[in-house]
């Protein structure tokens, strides 16, 4: 791990696997987790002689905890900042969940910088909330509540919003980990946050997009629900769909070798769509 510092400041914890391998992917996690949610999917990955750059968004896991900042446009500035740092070039790009918002504020507003594919897992796209463009997200009021318990009871809202993440009953060992990660979270980060996961909508952030760009999505999914999908890929050209039955918005674990197996097949593909 080490340290790269953003526009104001802020240091964000970096980690990188296999630096000399042929090819480059970066890995954002979404909400409320860290780095470290992608651990079934790195192995793939290596195989594939990827060099691997995951990071921890301000306010969670090792980055530095901020007042301010918890925003899509700055969140996407803070991995700008890590690009740059690292002079990546011609990288393939993947977020989770508030992740895959936060990589789409990116090519808006970097325009692609360096990016060969995009990828959006689960994605909180074109937002997480119902708005005109988006009749599928979670209701405002709902949200409300989710921020309201978590700012009386923090590892409630971790444990409740656990509790709807996976479509199948996963080990207690495995659910105690998962809790772990969310509860590394900080308070500020986990709950300013979800304010940009409430009001944010990027709907018209999609026809910035211009790379070749997977759209992986669980169709049990009860917190980005599959309709999310289905517009992504109406509105984003030269996308395609990647659907993942029975499983929900942890479809990177609980159908990981599905997803893995998808997600390699995008990346190596030439084909044009």
């Amino acid at each position: 791990m080490f340290f790269i510092k953003s526009n104001d400041n802020t240091k964000i914890a970096v980690y990188e696997l296999n630096k000399n391998g042929t090819k480059t992917i970066i890995l954002v996690h979404g909400w409320p987790l860290s780095h470290k949610m992608f651990e079934y999917q790195i192995p793939s990955l290596l195989n594939e002689n990827y060099r691997i750059v995951t990071i921890d968004l301000r306010g969670f896991g090792n980055s530095d905890v901020t007042y301010t900042g918890y925003n899509y446009n700055q969140f996407a500035t803070d991995l700008y900042h890590v690009i740059y740092s690292l002079n990546l070039c011609n990288f393939d790009l993947l977020g989770f969940f508030m992740g895959g918002a936060i990589v789409t504020k990116y090519m808006k507003l970097y325009k692609g910088y360096g990016v060969r594919k995009l990828c959006l897992l689960d994605a909180a796209v074109p937002s997480y909330c119902k708005t005109p463009s988006n009749p599928y997200g979670q209701s405002v009021e709902d949200t409300n509540k989710l921020i309201r318990l978590g700012i009386k009871d923090r590892p409630a809202l971790n444990e409740y919003f656990g509790s709807i993440f996976f479509h199948k009953e996963q080990s207690k060992p495995f659910k105690d980990w998962f809790q772990n990660l969310n509860n590394s979270a900080s308070g500020l980060g986990e709950i300013n946050s979800l304010l940009a996961l409430r009001d944010e909508n990027i709907f018209n952030d999609l026809k910035y997009i211009n790379t070749q760009t997977g759209i992986f999505h669980a169709k049990e999914d009860k917190i980005c629900p599959f309709g999310m999908a289905e517009l992504m890929h109406k509105h984003i050209k030269s996308s395609i769909l990647y659907a993942f039955e029975d499983a929900g918005h942890g479809a990177f674990y609980e159908a990981k070798d599905k997803v893995n197996k998808s997600l390699l097949q995008f990346l190596n593909s030439n084909k044009r769509f």
